[in-house]
């Protein structure tokens, strides 16, 4: 397996840098935002919302490489702040939240959903909110996996081996019991990115939903709310970080 610093150093260099990439396409969806309708071309916005898309799939790319090498570190990433992870939903945003964007950029008066559009959004919520039950099933049933009979056979096995007991020849036994924790361990962590990459897919096929049914400028309005969201989160957790640090200190 490969070294798992490696792993997190690697992926923070480039979620650091891909995040800086972010601070600046939101300055331009802001930009943009900001602008009369009649000063942007649709052939402007709709290359600056696949701008976004295209920075938003970079990111599932690179992080889906990295997760076959190891997994687990996505599950509690230390590039994310302790806020940033609280609100984390199997790895990431949990995808029922944008609805609720969608919902209060409604009552702005630039985004003006129409009601064949409203209709749509509520129909995607509910294919997604099935989406998302499907995923929390199948994380509840590895976890549960976990404690099936064979997994506790198998902890019992390491105990008595590490006291020495089970009798024949101690190294016999020692080697039985690392390749039975390997063939465990390998199912479970292929159990993880399994269900790291449906929640993956379900947050993906969220977005692509709600772009689909919106125009262009109602593109930009939602991406800039969404990503502005992400952005502010993560400030406001290097804050309390800041403030923890020097709270520890004095």
């Amino acid at each position: 397996m490969t070294n798992t610093n490696l792993v997190v150093e690697n992926f923070s260099e480039f979620y650091h840098n891909w995040v800086l990439k972010l601070e600046e396409i939101l300055h331009q969806l802001l930009q943009v935002s900001k602008k009369r309708s009649n000063e942007n071309t649709e052939q402007e916005v709709q290359e600056l919302v696949s701008k976004v898309t295209s920075h938003i799939k970079e990111y599932y790319t690179v992080k889906w490489g990295a997760a076959n090498e190891h997994v687990l570190v996505f599950f509690s990433p230390p590039w994310l702040t302790p806020l940033e992870n609280a609100y984390l939903w199997v790895t990431g945003w949990k995808p029922s939240t944008v609805f609720k964007l969608v919902e209060s950029l409604n009552k702005t008066t630039t985004f003006n959903l129409t009601e064949e559009q409203e209709n749509r959004v509520e129909e995607l919520r509910m294919r997604i909110k099935m989406e998302e039950e499907k995923v929390e099933s199948e994380m509840e049933r590895q976890q549960v996996a976990l404690a099936d009979r064979k997994t506790v056979e198998l902890a019992k096995m390491c105990s008595r081996t590490r006291n020495g007991g089970g009798g024949g020849d101690g190294g016999g036994d020692v080697v039985e019991v690392a390749e039975k924790v390997d063939v465990t361990m390998k199912g479970v962590l292929t159990g993880l990115e399994k269900i790291m990459k449906s929640s993956d897919c379900v947050r993906l096929k969220t977005l692509k939903g709600v772009l689909d049914l919106l125009t262009p400028m109602q593109c930009v309005y939602f991406l800039a709310a969404n990503i502005a969201m992400q952005l502010r989160l993560r400030q406001w957790g290097k804050k309390r970080d800041i403030a923890g640090s020097i709270m520890n200190h004095n």
